[in-house]
């Protein structure tokens, strides 16, 4: 049967099309950062967006859904990494097509639209394809007849073409614990051509045992709980979650049977030709610097465009390697110069329709690549000479492994990555030993305060959650489908204490000093999100009531959807369920944390607009003391841009423009420009933040709370500008009243300096400028007058040194002397005796300094001044060290100089005897 001929574009457009067209809504691709997610490094499969929905965390306004999701395996369980380039079908980045049902169809609308579209939208051979359903080879979970039952009446499927796997192939968990259930494959067969293991003696061909039969999609009917290594509890709800690589399914309905065949990666594979000239069979010889490079560019243009960018830890680290990893793979075939910013290129022309963000950030991401392109050149050769010196000390036939603490070092001092240390071991038939990388980086990250690693799943203690909420619904205590949030309009709300909450479990009542968490059927208390922390305050016992009570609320949190609980302690009193309470904000808390909230969309905007538009959010804390703000941008800012941009936000606040809050769809306030930040969780409808009257300059997707006029601000100043990571850069700055105190602050001191320098402010710096000068001319004097009393009192012992066996010896103190002029006076000893050894001390700022300095012609007969003033030091507790005729030490016991310089006479005597 002959297929018309589709582009991958259209394809990804005709499954989305078919699943919209029955009642899916269309969900674009989330970002490769996980929202809210701290479990993941990337967004790995279809599912993540929809996780915290299976776990019961969220909520969402449809039933089905859509996507084509972006994924990256390149870290953690999921890491395709070293199979990428070795054959046809592995990437780093790819595309994950899915369509969803929340409690709504299952597995007989799932399976009969898979086989519709495979084999009637797409015209896929019928006898070709092959079902899998599951079979527990413990016999622990019951088969899944329900889903082979389904394939089997599908129109066209040869029967014995269902078949049944076990755990392993068919069935998916997300976790030790938590939604698991069931899986069916489909396979297509590609025919006995593409057997890989046709020398394998007695080998039969079959699904799951050779390339020769390739899945194409994964249908997951999520209907179990997993409480336990052996106990499941069925789902009041059951879901599908299914996943087809778009790349896998192009090479088959394109005809290709390669991944890099395709037309979404060709064109890349085609730039590459250009740039070395290859022709067809020198290509060919390369396949794997071919495929190296399209995939990791294609991935690396994909990260920058979510503000990944490359660095040195986490993410960033990632980044980092696979724009280096195709570097090195590049000059293998002649490209010593950077190139991916061309082939980036062809990234954005393939696929920017689809997803705009490429197209928004192509400068971005081509100056990125560059830039690690040149910086990665600086070091290549020497870190490569390093570890091909160290590679070669090991014996492959022995199966040594390079040491990890070794592969460390060649990152962090030639920017070398474990991978691609690893890829040039492997070529010479040797290893690495990557726990020992990975556990010297981890050393070194918390060293370095970069913090704890990623924590558990999350999730554990949701079902406690989700069966209070049941059945405060069920006992109509909550009339609601959920507790009513709303954060932005009243500070102070009334309403029944639901529950509270103790150790994680539900209790009637509490106690003074309780840690508790409490439900209450609404609430203003602003939960953390988008960096902004979670509102503080109080919740009260009714007045009228007799034995009142008061616990202070330190944060708010959501753990399951449709609950927020409020975090404290009670202070005072017997709380209650069923008690009436009044939950209030700590209103100028909250007004100093909405300050610098706003100022934070101002400074995000006059960023861009001084520095370009690659200056982009890349993290922020929005505190009610200060705000924090890390960008992207790869050098530190000129005092000029700083000042420039404090004023310009200043600017922004005196012209008091209005805030315009609004509420839309999220794909039409992306379309209209709207800022959405990376690693933040979107819903279908957006809170959308306006600034700038009729020509806004600040158009930013929020939920955070806000000013209503940018002058309430009051004023913004930035403390400090620094570096957060490699190629972002962190600001931090105050406003409204932790601005003032700090003007009150620095013009206190102002006022006090200008006071004692007997200046007004105005002058102080023109005041200061001259003392200094004073000061250095006048310190200057004082060394001369040092130097001229050291000379008077060093002339002294001159003339009278001992002799130790006819060797003049002379180890003295010069009062406050310092190392330049003890080096001085040894340079007089020795014109006056040209065969000599002199060790001259004195006390610098409390501690003790030694010059030692012996001629030439004892230097002949064994004698080292760095050796001799070591030795004079050690009493002091201090080291030194220097060339055989002049060494200089320190140390720390300035009482025992005197005593340390007694020992040189002896010294000397020794070393002459020997």
């Amino acid at each position: 049967m002959k297929r018309p001929s589709y582009t991958g574009a259209h394809i990804r457009q005709m499954f989305i099309d078919f699943f919209v067209e029955r009642g899916h809504t269309f969900v674009p691709s989330s970002s490769l950062i996980p929202g809210g997610d701290a479990t993941l490094l990337f967004t790995n499969a279809g599912m993540v967006q929809f996780k915290d929905v299976f776990l019961g965390t969220d909520r969402r306004p449809y039933s089905r859904a859509a996507n084509s999701q972006k994924c990256l395996r390149v870290a953690g369980k999921h890491n395709d990494l070293e199979d990428v380039g070795q054959d046809d079908s592995h990437h780093t980045f790819f595309e994950m097509l899915g369509n969803w049902s929340f409690g709504d169809y299952y597995k007989k609308e799932a399976i009969g639209w898979a086989w519709e579209l495979l084999t009637e939208v797409w015209g896929l051979p019928k006898e070709r394809l092959y079902t899998t359903c599951f079979e527990d080879e413990k016999g622990e979970i019951e088969r899944d007849d329900e889903a082979a039952t389904q394939w089997r009446q599908q129109p066209g499927i040869d029967p014995a073409h269902v078949l049944f796997f076990g755990r392993k192939d068919n069935f998916w968990e997300m976790a030790e614990t938590g939604p698991c259930g069931p899986c069916s494959e489909i396979h297509i067969d590609l025919g006995p051509e593409f057997c890989d293991h046709k020398d394998v003696p007695n080998h039969i061909c079959a699904v799951n045992h050779c390339a020769r039969f390739l899945e194409l999609w994964n249908l997951v009917f999520i209907q179990y709980n997993r409480i336990g290594p052996r106990h499941l509890e069925p789902l009041p709800a059951t879901h599908v979650d299914t996943g087809m690589g778009l790349e896998r399914i192009v090479s088959v309905l394109q005809g290709v049977y390669s991944d890099y065949k395709t037309d979404l990666l060709s064109p890349l594979m085609d730039m590459i030709q250009e740039l070395t000239s290859d022709n067809p069979q020198e290509r060919l010889a390369n396949l794997t610097p071919y495929r190296v490079i399209s995939d990791h560019t294609r991935a690396a243009a994909f990260l920058i465009a979510d503000g990944v960018v490359p660095g040195n830890t986490g993410r960033n680290y990632v980044c980092r390697m696979i724009v280096r990893r195709a570097a090195r793979f590049g000059t293998k075939i002649g490209l010593d110069k950077p190139f991916l910013a061309q082939v980036a290129e062809v990234v954005l022309q393939v696929y920017g329709e689809f997803y705009p963000e490429l197209v928004r950030n192509r400068q971005t991401i081509l100056d990125s690549l560059t830039r690690e392109e040149k910086r990665f050149q600086r070091t290549l050769e020497a870190g490569v000479a390093k570890l091909d010196s160290l590679l070669g000390r090991l014996q492959p036939e022995q199966g040594q492994l390079l040491a990890g603490e070794q592969a460390f070092d060649l990152y962090a001092t030639y920017g070398l990555p474990l991978e691609i240390t690893r890829d040039i071991a492997r070529e010479q038939g040797l290893d690495v030993d990557e726990k020992g990388f990975l556990a010297a980086m981890e050393e070194h990250r918390l060293a370095s305060g970069a913090g704890e690693a990623f924590g558990p799943l999350g999730g554990e203690q949701v079902d406690v959650y989700r069966a209070l909420l049941a059945k405060l619904r069920q006992e109509n205590r909550l009339q609601a489908e959920a507790v009513d949030y709303n954060p932005y309009n009243d500070l102070e709300i009334e309403g029944t204490l639901l529950a509270i909450l103790r150790d994680g479990k539900p209790v009637e009542s509490a106690q003074p000093g309780d840690q508790v968490e409490i439900l209450l059927p609404q609430t203003c208390f602003y939960v953390e999100a988008g960096g902004q922390v979670s509102d503080a305050g109080v919740i009260l016992s009714d007045p009228s009531l007799p034995d009142g009570w008061e616990i202070r609320v330190d944060k708010v949190h959501k753990p399951a959807a449709g609950v927020i609980v409020h975090i404290g302690q009670v202070i005072r009193g017997e709380p209650r369920v069923g008690d009436r309470a009044i939950a209030i904000v700590d209103a100028p808390r909250r007004r100093d944390t909405m300050r610098n909230h706003t100022a934070t969309h101002l400074l995000h905007a006059e960023l861009r607009a001084i520095l370009g538009e690659h200056a982009r959010q890349a993290g922020s804390l929005v505190a009610p003391d200060r705000l924090r703000f890390d960008f992207t941008h790869p050098e530190a800012l000129t005092q000029e841009q700083l000042e420039q941009l404090e004023t310009s936000v200043n600017d922004h606040i005196l012209a008091n423009y209005r805030l315009s809050i609004t509420h839309k769809p999220l794909q039409e306030a992306m379309s209209e420009g709207a800022m959405a930040l990376f690693g933040e969780k979107y819903g279908e409808e957006v809170r959308t933040i306006t600034i700038g009257g009729v020509d806004p300059f600040s158009y930013e997707l929020c939920g955070g709370t806000h000013v209503d006029e940018t002058g309430d601000i009051g004023i913004f100043l930035i403390t400090s500008e620094g570096s957060a990571a490699a190629g972002v850069r962190r600001i931090e700055a105050v406003t409204g009243r932790k601005a003032y105190e700090l003007v009150q602050r620095r013009f206190r001191a102002l006022m006090e300096s200008a006071g004692l320098l007997a200046t007004s402010p105005e002058d102080l710096p023109h005041k200061v400028q001259a003392t200094l000068q004073q000061l250095s001319h006048e310190q200057k004097q004082i060394a001369e007058l040092r130097l001229e009393l050291a000379k008077a009192e060093f002339a002294q012992h001159l003339e009278e040194p001992q002799r130790v066996r006819g060797v003049p010896v002379l180890a003295t103190v010069l009062a406050e002397a310092d190392a330049d002029t003890l080096r001085q006076m040894t340079d007089r000893f020795r014109q006056r005796h040209p065969s000599g050894v002199v060790v001259l001390g004195s006390v610098s700022a409390g501690r003790p300094v030694l010059i030692a300095a012996i001629t030439e012609d004892l230097v002949k007969r064994g004698l080292h001044a760095g050796e001799l003033v070591k030795h004079v030091a050690a009493p002091m507790g201090g080291g030194g060290g220097g060339k055989p005729t002049l060494a200089q030490a320190g140390g720390k016991d300035a009482t025992k100089l005197d005593e340390a310089l007694a020992s040189v006479p002896g010294w000397v005597e020794k070393r002459l005897q020997s």
